[in-house]
Order: C-alpha cells, then sequence, then structure tokens
C-alpha cells in the first residue's frame, strides 16, 4: 500500500515547488513474538525477538506474561534501567528510535546494542510501515503530539493482536510513560499504561533496582528548604538570538581542578578577543557542568577579574550552607595587579549537556537511615551529586558509577541516581576499570559483529594478495622494539646497491589489507581511534588475532600457529634455547623504500605494497650489542650499523633545521610475577637504537605526507603541532634567567640553538630540566583534513608537513593514510568517505579527542602504580629539582623515580609560616629561606591515604630546612 503526502516548499532561489513525498505501508511486518503464528516469520537480524513466555522480574502490577513498550522519553531517561539484565521482552518501536536518534547519539548507541543482544529479548518494531499501526499528523497537531498517538495505537495494535494468539496464559503488553497527559489518554483508550517508578517498585525480588531510576521531575526531590539558590537559564530559542546578535558568547565549560568556584569557558569562533572567559561564583557557575556548553554574558570591566591561585576543594556535606560559599567567594576577590584581570562572565544558559556517567564513592549521609546522599566523582571537575539508595551501607568504602538527572535551582547540587557498583576502593581491577571510564576509553570486548570481519584461520597469502605487491622476502629485514612487544608495526633493511648507494626501506604492517572499509571491524576501530597503553595491560585499538599475530612484523613465528618459546634446564642449570628459525614468517608489508648517498640525501623514493620476512625481533639494547660489537658481522648486523650512521646524519640535519630535542621524564615499572605489584620503579634509558628507529619513522611520515598531499590536495589526512604563543615561554624564560641563561623563543630554531648552549659544568642536570620545562610550553599536536586548514607546519620536527603511516597497528589515522597512499599508487580503489573532507574532519576530531584521552589514561595509570610502588615503601629520602614555584607551594622533579610531585607549605592543624611569592624571579621565600627553580633539594616521599578516593604521594622538604 501506498500513502503520499503533499507540499510546497520555496527553493533559496525564492522559486516554489511542489514536493511529493511516498511513504509505503505493509502488511507483512512481524510483531516479533515468537509465539505468533498470524505473522510471517522474523527475517534474521539481531536479537532473538520477544519470547513465547516472557522470562524476567515478577511484578506485583502485573502478574500474568507481559511485554514492555516504552514512549521515547522514559527511553532516553531511563536507560540504565533498560539495559538492567532483569528488564527483558521490550517492543521498541519506530517512531521511539527515531526521536531517539535525533535528540541523543549516545542513547541510540545503547539501545541499539541491547537490541542486539540475544539475552535481553529486545524487539525492534518498524510501526511507520505498517497498515495498521501507521497514522496522519492531524491539523493543528504537533509533531510531539502525532508521535504520542502513534505509540498508544501501535500499543493497542499489539494488545488486540496479541488477543488472537491461541495460547493458555494471555500475553499482555504494558505501555511505560512517564508523561501524565499520555498516561491518561492510554488508560481512557483502554491500554494498560504505568509510569517508570510504578511498574520498578512492583518488582517483587528486585527493590534494588528502584535507585537506578532517573529523577526526571524535580517534583519532590528539591531540598527543604526551597530557597532560590540559582539563577534562571534563559531558553535556548532566546539564547539562539543573542548569541547570533552578540549579546551572548558560546564556549566550552572548562571546571578547574583545584577550585570548584571558578572555571574558564573556551569561546568558540574565529574572534581572537575574548577568546577564554573567566567564571568565579556559584551563581556565575549557575549549574554548569565541566564540558557542557554554554551561553555566556560578559560582566562590565569593572567587575573583571583575575584567575585565582587558591586552591578550594568542595569537601562539605551540608547542602545548604551557601554563607559558606559566599565567604570562600570573597577569598577569590583579594587585589590583584590590574594586568593579570581577565575578560570575566557568567553563564546564562545551556545549550548543550554533555553529561557522562561518573565514576567516584558515596559520602553517606550522617543521620541515620537516610536515603539521600552525596557522591563525590572521582574527576575534581565534577560537582558532587545528590542520590537516593537503600543500599548505602553495601555501597559505601566502594567505587560506583552514578548519572545526573538534573540541577533544579534551589538545589546546591544536581540531582542523579545510582548505576552500578564497580568494586572496592583501592582494589587494581577496580581502579583500572574507574581509570579507562573516566577517560572514556572503549574497552569491551570485541562483539562478535566485529570479530566476524576477521580472517579465518589458518589463513595464507593468496595470488590475488599478491596481486599489487612486491616480493621483498628476499632483504634482511628486522625489526627493533621494547621489550615484550608483540605488536610490533614496524621493520627496517638497509643495503648497498650495485652503484654504491645505499638502499633503505621501512616497512609497516599492512593492517588496511584487513581491515576493509565500512564494515563493522573498521567502524570499531575508528570509534576507538588508537590503542591505550597502561603500565600491566593494553586496550588494543584492532583484535588481538591482527595486533599481535597476522599483522604483527614478529620473525620466526609461523603465521599458521602461535610458537611457544621453551627453556630446557640441563643438569648444570644452563638454560637451552630451542630455535624456531625453522618456521618463516611471512608478513603483507606497506614499504617506503629510499635511495640515499651516503650522506643520507634522499636520491628516489618508491612506495610498494609487499610481503617480507623478518629475519630478526630485537630489543633496542639487542640491537645495540649488534651494532657496538666487534665480533658480529652478519647481514642483520651490517644491516643495522648502516641505519644507525644514517640516522646519525639525519638526526643532525633536522636538528639544524630546528627541529627541537625535548625531554619527558618516563618511568618503567618492575612487577612481582605473583601479585603484579610494582617492586621496582626507574627513568627508561634511551640508546642510540631508540633514534635510529626514530628518524627512519619519521624520515618515512614526512614522504608518505608529501606523497598524499601531492595526490589528494584536499582529502590529505595530516599531522600539525602548532608554534606555541610567546605568552608560553615566559616561565622557561625567567627559570632559564635565574641561572644567568638567555633562551630565545622567536622560532623553533631560536629555541633549539639556545638549548644547546644552556650549558653549566656545574650543574649537568639542568639542560635536561630546561628541555622538560620546554616541553610543558608547548602546543598539542592534532590530525586535520588538508582540504579544511591552510597551515600544516610541524613546530617540533620543523617539517613542513607531516603524517602518521608508521603505527596502524595502534593508531586509527596511520590505516586512512594507507588507504591513501594505497589509491595513491595504484594498489587499491578510493570509496566516498576517504574523499568527503567533512567526513575527514569529523574523523580528526574523534582520533584527536582519543588520542588525548589514552595520553590522560596513561598518566593516571602510571600515578596509580606510583602510589602502589610507594605503599610499601614507607618514607623515601630523595633528592629533587624545583621546577615551578607556586605562591603556596613548589613542584619538584625527582630524577630517580622520573617523579613530579608538590611540596605544600600550609597544613591543616599547623601554624602557616611566612610566605612571600615573587613572579618576576620566579621564588617563594618560606619564613628565612628562599627557593627558586631549580634549587636542587631533598624530600621525603609517602604515600597520603587519609583520603582513600584521591590518595597521593605526599612530598615533605627536608632540605634546606624551614
Amino acid at each position: 500500500m501506498l500513502t503520499s503526502r503533499t507540499f510546497l516548499k520555496r527553493t533559496r532561489a525564492g522559486a516554489v515547488v511542489k514536493v511529493v513525498r511516498e511513504h509505503y505501508l505493509r502488511e507483512d511486518i512481524p510483531c516479533g513474538a515468537a509465539a505468533c503464528r498470524l505473522c510471517p516469520p522474523r527475517p534474521a537480524g539481531p536479537g532473538l525477538g520477544l519470547e513465547a513466555q516472557p522470562s524476567g522480574a515478577a511484578s506485583s502490577l502485573c502478574p500474568g506474561p507481559h511485554y514492555l513498550l516504552p514512549d521515547t522519553n522514559l527511553l532516553l531517561h531511563q536507560i540504565d534501567i533498560l539495559e538492567d539484565p532483569v528488564i527483558k521482552n521490550v517492543i521498541v518501536l519506530q517512531t521511539v528510535l527515531q526521536e531517539v536518534r535525533n535528540r541523543s547519539a549516545p542513547v541510540y548507541k545503547r539501545i541499539r546494542d541491547v537490541i542486539g543482544n540475544p539475552e535481553k529479548h529486545f524487539y525492534s518494531f518498524t510501526n511507520e510501515h505498517h497498515r495498521e499501526t501507521y497514522i496522519e499528523q492531524e491539523q493543528g497537531e504537533t509533531s510531539n503530539d502525532r508521535n504520542d498517538r502513534a505509540i498508544r495505537v501501535a500499543a493497542k495494535w499489539y494488545n488486540e493482536h496479541l488477543k488472537k494468539i491461541q495460547d493458555e496464559d494471555k500475553i499482555q503488553v504494558i505501555f511505560l510513560t512517564n508523561d501524565r497527559t499520555n498516561k491518561e489518554k492510554a488508560l481512557e483508550e483502554g491500554i494498560t499504561a504505568y509510569t517508570c517508578e510504578e511498574y520498578i517498585k512492583s518488582l517483587i525480588a528486585n527493590p534494588d533496582l528502584v535507585d537506578r531510576l532517573a529523577c526526571v521531575s524535580d517534583e519532590g526531590k528539591e531540598i527543604e528548604s526551597g530557597k532560590i539558590i540559582f539563577p534562571e537559564h534563559i531558553p535556548l530559542s532566546k539564547l539562539q538570538q543573542g548569541i547570533k546578535s552578540g549579546i551572548y558568547l558560546q564556549g566550552t565549560y572548562r571546571a578547574s581542578r583545584d577550585n570548584y568556584l571558578e572555571a574558564t569557558v573556551w569561546v568558540h569562533g574565529d574572534a581572537e578577543e575574548n577568546k577564554e572567559i573567566i567564571i568565579q561564583g556559584l551563581k556565575h557557575l549557575n549549574r554548569a557542568v565541566h564540558e557542557d556548553i554554554v551561553a555566556v554574558e560578559l560582566l562590565a570591566r569593572d567587575e573583571w577579574v583575575a584567575p585565582s591561585s587558591v586552591v578550594l576543594q568542595d569537601d562539605g556535606q551540608n547542602e545548604d550552607d551557601i554563607e559558606n560559599e559566599e565567604e570562600k567567594e570573597n577569598i577569590l576577590k583579594t587585589a590583584v595587579n590590574k594586568d593579570m584581570l581577565r575578560p570575566t562572565g557568567k553563564v546564562v544558559g545551556i545549550i548543550k549537556r554533555n553529561w557522562r556517567p561518573f565514576c567516584g564513592m558515596l559520602s553517606k549521609s550522617q543521620i541515620k537511615e537516610a536515603r539521600r546522599h552525596l557522591f563525590t566523582p572521582a574527576d575534581r571537575r565534577i560537582p558532587r551529586i545528590r542520590i537516593e539508595t537503600r543500599q548505602a551501607d553495601t555501597l559505601e568504602g566502594q567505587r560506583i558509577v552514578v548519572a545526573i538527572d538534573g540541577w533544579p535551582r534551589n538545589s546546591r547540587y544536581p540531582n542523579g541516581h545510582f548505576v552500578k557498583n564497580l568494586g572496592s576502593a583501592g582494589d587494581k581491577d577496580t581502579e583500572t576499570e574507574v581509570l579507562l571510564l573516566e577517560h572514556d576509553v572503549p574497552h569491551q570486548p570485541f562483539s562478535q559483529g566485529v570479530l566476524s570481519f576477521l580472517p579465518k584461520m589458518p589463513w595464507t597469502i593468496t595470488e590475488q594478495d599478491m596481486k599489487y605487491r612486491e616480493d621483498l622476502r628476499h632483504l634482511y629485514v628486522c625489526s627493533v622494539d621494547p621489550p615484550g612487544c608483540t605488536d610490533i608495526d614496524d621493520a627496517l633493511h638497509c643495503r648497498e646497491v650495485e652503484n654504491g648507494n645505499i638502499e633503505v626501506g621501512v616497512h609497516i604492517a599492512d593492517v588496511s589489507h584487513f581491515i576493509r572499509p565500512g564494515n563493522a571491524l573498521d567502524e570499531e576501530s575508528a570509534k576507538r581511534g588508537t590503542t591505550v597503553y597502561l603500565c600491566e595491560k593494553r586496550i588494543d585499538m584492532v583484535p588481538e588475532l591482527l595486533s599481535s599475530n597476522l599483522c604483527s612484523l614478529r620473525s620466526n613465528v609461523d603465521r599458521y600457529m602461535y610458537m611457544i618459546h621453551t627453556f630446557i634446564l640441563t643438569r648444570n642449570s644452563r638454560c637451552l634455547y630451542v630455535d624456531f628459525n625453522r618456521f618463516p614468517s611471512h608478513r603483507l608489508a606497506f614499504s617506503c623504500i629510499w635511495e640515499m648517498n651516503h650522506k643520507a640525501e634522499i636520491l628516489k623514493t618508491r612506495f610498494t605494497k609487499s610481503i617480507i620476512n623478518s629475519k630478526a625481533s630485537l630489543t633496542y639494547a639487542e640491537a645495540q650489542m649488534r651494532i657496538d660489537s666487534a665480533t658480529m658481522n652478519d647481514d642483520i648486523t651490517t644491516s643495522l650499523r648502516g641505519l644507525n650512521k644514517l640516522a646519525k646524519i639525519l638526526k643532525k640535519k633536522r636538528i639544524d633545521n630546528g627541529a627541537l630535542t625535548l625531554s619527558s621524564p618516563e618511568v618503567r615499572f618492575h612487577m612481582d610475577s605473583e601479585t603484579h605489584d610494582p617492586i621496582d620503579l626507574q627513568t627508561k634509558e634511551l640508546k642510540e637504537t631508540n633514534s635510529m628507529v626514530e628518524e627512519f619513522m619519521l624520515l618515512a611520515n614526512v614522504s608518505v605526507a608529501q606523497k598524499i598531499y601531492d595526490e589528494f590536495p584536499e582529502f590529505a589526512l595530516l599531522r600539525k603541532h602548532p608554534a606555541p604563543p610567546p605568552s608560553n615561554y615566559d616561565i622557561l624564560v625567567k627559570a632559564a634567567k635565574t641561572k644567568n641563561l638567555e633562551i630565545k623563543t622567536d622560532s623553533a630554531k631560536a629555541l633549539a640553538e639556545s638549548l644547546d648552549k644552556a650549558e653549566s659544568p656545574t650543574f649537568p642536570y639542568l639542560n635536561t630540566l630546561l628541555r622538560i620545562l620546554t616541553t610543558r610550553c608547548m602546543m598539542q599536536a592534532v590530525y586535520f583534513c588538508s582540504g579544511m586548514d591552510n597551515d600544516f607546519h610541524h613546530y617540533g620536527l620543523a617539517s613542513p608537513i607531516y603524517t602518521h603511516f608508521t603505527s596502524p597497528i595502534r593508531r586509527y589515522a596511520d590505516i586512512i593514510v594507507h588507504r591513501l597512499l594505497a589509491v595513491a599508487i595504484g594498489a587499491d580503489s578510493t570509496y566516498p568517505e576517504l574523499t568527503d573532507k567533512h567526513k575527514l574532519a569529523d574523523m580528526c576530531k574523534n582520533l584527536n579527542y582519543r588520542h588525548k584521552m589514552a595520553q590522560y589514561a596513561q598518566r593516571a595509570s602510571v600515578a596509580f602504580h606510583t602510589q602502589l610502588f610507594f605503599k610499601s615503601k614507607g618514607v623515601v629520602n630523595e633528592d629533587a629539582y624545583i621546577l615551578f614555584v607556586r605562591k603556596n607551594a613548589v613542584v619538584v622533579l625527582i630524577p630517580k623515580y622520573g617523579l613530579e610531585g608538590t611540596v605544600f607549605f600550609e597544613e591543616k592543624g599547623k601554624p602557616t609560616p611566612r610566605l612571600d611569592y615573587n613572579n618576576e624571579v620566579p621564588s617563594l621565600t618560606v619564613e628565612d629561606t628562599t627557593l627558586r627553580v631549580f634549587d636542587k633539594v631533598k624530600v621525603n616521599i609517602m604515600l597520603d591515604a587519609s583520603n582513600i578516593q584521591h590518595q597521593k604521594i605526599r612530598m615533605v622538604l627536608v632540605e634546606p630546612k624551614v
């Protein structure tokens, strides 16, 4: 059956056109009930449909067998309830799915996952194309009212349809809605309808599920005082008009970690003026939460403030103590230099909430048997959340997840609900789960849908695979990586050719051969964006079959099987190693091959898909030992020596061009083999071979960047590193001045030369400290689409163009670059998304976000394992250097552990010493002792576990004594 709708539409040019939209209606769409013989069989697809005899939780309201049918708002707000294993046999209408998709992409993704879970028996019913459930919008009826009516029509049809099934137990459809009007209309039409709260409270065996109910209405949930604390938010329509006319500014709200009464709004758009607006005070923050998109009104210039240097943590229990908040706000308003004043504003409305589930701990109420408690998030930038729970005794001391439901004007804190319990605070697995969730790292196991696109094992190279490939198995290719590395992306070779020149090849795992555009494996890899390396585990971007087997360029491992290195103890306890060289390793690669002269000048460059046979998988130390050995002269060692010689020349050229050599302390943990607790903590030692590999990876990335840009000037995925604004260098210049050194920052080359000259015979570690400090001045490198930007320069590498090509196992950006390069050399075909610059720009945005979150997660993992290390050490005394000076503290670096920490001079319960801060030097005088940047000091290091949620490494100054 065909129905159509006709309407008139005016074009941009002013012409009026007639538009006819056809809508096909069918009679063969199944209801999804397994017991139904009236409908045609359900087509194959995600999930198993509705059970013939609905299982799930027993309800006192609906004792008989029943299916649930929620409306749009219920699905949007109560997704945590619907995801619970207890809730089964739910009909999700097409009308509801479409509305959810338009209103919340994260909830839409979650409900699609639930529909695809066969254990949940959720069924998606296409009511908008069923002849008996489709309805037209009536004259004067809003789209929302029409959709509500469509949902009720579908619920009524289901009940009438299921009555026709010849079965002893009649199955009923229960309509769930929190909309009072919708529920009343449903009851009038003879549909059994309940609110979500009514239904969940009726579940006999699952009283704890009530805690997961979202507080969608603030009626009855407000604090008893009823006092209005916050100004009203301006409606979205008025905000948009105000932003258009320039009255308001739109930006991203970033809360402060150190001061809960201060935030910064980063204004969207290209205007240089008022790019960063300070917000101070509870009323001006006006219920905005970190990462919300907000509208801000600028205050008059005489109300502008300076960024506060005061540390304020919200650790009070009294929700109604607003007077105390006002006292704290007065602390912020100290006299400041007029030059330090910044544009200041107030939040007048919320454009888009970016709430997510938050990890943290319950701060149990002091009132006996209270149901209302405060939840303290692990992230200090998130406000405390008021929740109601009957499980407070059970949840105390546990890491839990909570979601925000709303924030009324008369509540000091937002309202929320309990989502799930992660486990005991301090437990290693629990804390790892927390840091992954808090940094939004996708870490769930790969779904069957994703795994189904992996090659079937045993896998072999076919003639078709060889069609566009060069056979390079005769070359002496080897890889050089950190110890224990299994996801080996890259391998190298170097040999002299007949004309006396040198051929150098970088061979990169051909991951794009296995991950084809647009399938579930590709989409999952794109979403994850990067592999995340924690101290004890790795969260792969691609399944292990690819990352550690088929794509990994390991040597001496047969491609059909995983081989085990066997060690045999002889009678005299000597260890014999069983060699597996007889198992050749054939791997698909993407090769970048140069012909160079002995001055490392590139004469020719070519790119080819290839097949290689890695002759050795070496660690940096093993490769260095071969290069330094006087007795080893085999082909692999000769190749390594050639590579190392050329790498030194390449590095000198880069540095001469202005590339920066910066420093950042990296640590390595040595783990106990049984408990997996850290037993030693050392800074990583870098060898010549680290630099050797790095130089050729950089060269390959630059060569590939130029090639894909030449072929695709509008669609190349590149990476740039913006030059820092001059103000970023203030702290570096001032710090160097204290040691009578001049650091020039007008260009990368000038900076690099200044750093090279900044030596002190009596203080050899000074240069390393300066390079560490310089790293802190840098901007973040980002991916971008060449057609959407005109500044390609990579400041740190002093390169006019750059990309990522060399790590496709662990970075999705490299997979896209491989696809572009393959099309450029005619080894593969293109596809629409690859040449859509807007889609590439969106992809770059996600990749930049994932890369940043992965870095933060890795740092959090190092911090947690550092705490575990010092937990068993008691008090440790070590040398340290001052990196930064604050108003009431100094930040120090301990070279032995690569550890950074803050030494505070104000402690609770102790008299505050006299502090004199000099911003120009910079220095801090504590009583009569002056501390300057780069001063050598001694500190005691210990674990402060007084706050179980925010355990930290505490440092106390020992020398000089203050």
